[in-house]
């Protein structure tokens, strides 16, 4: 999200559906799809030693609560097999605007079916929260959460800290720093560029573990949005 490595939460939960520092951010923001509206971001990610493809939709039915359920297939030498599966909500209790904060909770159940994962569905919950500058061309997330790992039979702190920079028009760099517990952090680096303003958006990142070189990975995502459409 390291999405086998680590738990889902880290990964694209703090992944998961949001509606601008989404993808390529793990860290989550204040902010959900529009009312009425789905969007769809998937992304081929590759770390060492495997490939893992991702899909998560997302949709707001009901103009304050953002459904996510998606999940992971991962190929390796011996073959294709589903890596990840989640199911999330997400509303807000400040919406974020340009210039000022916005504040938000999520929520959501998430299961490897990999017997190495210990078995189980984890649970968590985490609270972001976003500061905005210069009319959005500088924002800031901060994510505070917890995660209950099931298998591990465990209760886990969960972070993470992100901004977005407008370089240019339409392209957006992306960096940031994530974790749980006393794990040592990752870092991400990406660059987000809106082919259609809104509706259509490709992305590219780097990121690693600090302090692990080892554990480095690469991605591309493609993000599609609509406009509100649902009754």
């Amino acid at each position: 999200m390291h999405r086998l490595t680590l738990p889902l939460f880290t990964t694209a939960a703090l992944l998961t559906g949001n509606a601008h520092a989404a993808r390529p951010m793990n860290t989550d923001d204040a902010r959900i799809v529009d009312a009425k509206a789905c969007q769809v971001e998937s992304w081929v990610k590759r770390p060492k030693g495997h490939t893992e493809f991702w899909a998560l939709p997302a949709c707001n039915f009901s103009g304050n609560l953002e459904l996510t359920m998606g999940g992971a297939l991962t190929h390796r030498d011996g073959g294709t097999h589903t890596s990840a599966q989640l199911l999330q909500g997400k509303t807000l209790f400040k919406p974020l605007q340009a210039n000022g904060w916005g504040l938000g909770l999520a929520a959501g159940m998430q299961r490897d079916p990999g017997t190495e994962a210990g078995g189980g569905h984890d649970l968590y919950a985490y609270v972001p929260a976003s500061f905005s500058w210069n009319d959005d061309a500088v924002v800031l997330h901060t994510n505070t959460g917890w995660l209950r790992e099931q298998g591990q039979r465990r209760n886990r702190f969960t972070w993470g800290l992100g901004t977005e920079i407008q370089l240019h028009g339409r392209t957006w760099l992306m960096a940031e720093t994530y974790g749980q517990g006393s794990d040592k952090p990752l870092v991400q680096l990406g660059l987000r560029h809106w082919l259609v303003p809104e509706r259509v958006q490709i992305d590219a990142t780097y990121g690693n573990r600090i302090g692990a070189g080892s554990q480095r990975w690469f991605s591309l995502g493609l993000r599609l949005l609509t406009p509100a459409f649902l009754p």
